[in-house]
């Protein structure tokens, strides 16, 4: 596995199919733990101000391709063509999908109900083992944070799928990482919403134009506070392309 350095934060050079059949070794082998990343401008924005998010990037097991942004910033800083966008949705599906009734899962974040609700429907779509759930409305004081740690650790699931909000999920996994002894923990974003049946999944079309995510920021209200982050990504990358012409 290729890794490459992008804005100061590592990126793995591989495929949809290559990230599953790793996670699935890991999985298999119940070799952990593990977390893994994927990878969006949002996340690089804010971890340039939020240093414990920094270091979780850097201290990531595996970090993925998440958005048409990040392909693009590879493409113009290193001329590196990345293979394609390897989104956390996709990667729990293939999961969940291949698992089947041999894989365990713990479901942790959301409104209350929503990781109840993806629990039972991907038991009924897949068989998909639930070994635990809990909403994402907890305090990170360390006392609430600790407690659900240690009932993840309890529950003993193959994969945690944490759904915290973009920083948040990554930093909890990373903290808690040698704790819960999960073989692979990804944070997942709205991923459990979509798995709930409450949120629809952005239509093919828009994934192939690489206008997924404005066909979410227009649909939500919520993420339109997000799209400044995306604006000051692509002045990121066109200042860091200048800085490399200087040179």
């Amino acid at each position: 596995m290729t890794r490459l350095e992008l804005l100061g934060f590592p990126l793995d050079v591989v495929t949809l199919e290559s990230t599953v059949t790793r996670l699935q070794e890991w999985i298999r082998l119940e070799a952990g733990p593990h977390t893994v990343i994927t990878l969006n401008p949002e996340i690089v924005i804010q971890a340039q101000d939020d240093l414990t998010l920094s270091e979780t990037i850097r201290q990531t097991d595996l970090i993925t391709a998440d958005g048409v942004g990040i392909l693009w910033a590879a493409k113009t800083l290193l001329g590196v063509h990345l293979p394609e966008r390897v989104t956390g949705v996709d990667i729990t599906t293939r999961l969940l999908e291949r698992g089947g009734r041999n894989l365990r899962v713990y479901y942790l974040g959301g409104k209350p109900g929503i990781a109840e609700n993806a629990a039972q429907r991907m038991l009924g779509q897949h068989g998909t083992i639930s070994v635990g759930s809990h909403h994402g409305y907890f305090k990170d004081d360390g006392l609430e944070d600790l407690a659900i740690a240690q009932a993840i650790r309890d529950s003993r699931p193959h994969l945690l799928l944490t759904a915290l909000g973009a920083g948040r999920q990554e930093n909890f996994n990373q903290r808690f990482k040698t704790l819960m002894n999960v073989p692979v923990s990804m944070g997942v974003g709205g991923s459990l919403d979509v798995l709930s049946g409450t949120v629809e999944r952005a239509p093919d079309w828009t994934a192939k134009l690489g206008m997924e995510w404005a066909w979410r920021v227009a649909g939500d209200r919520k993420r339109w506070g997000r799209a400044p982050r995306l604006a000051m990504f692509v002045r990121k990358v066109l200042h860091a392309k200048k800085s490399v012409n200087r040179k």
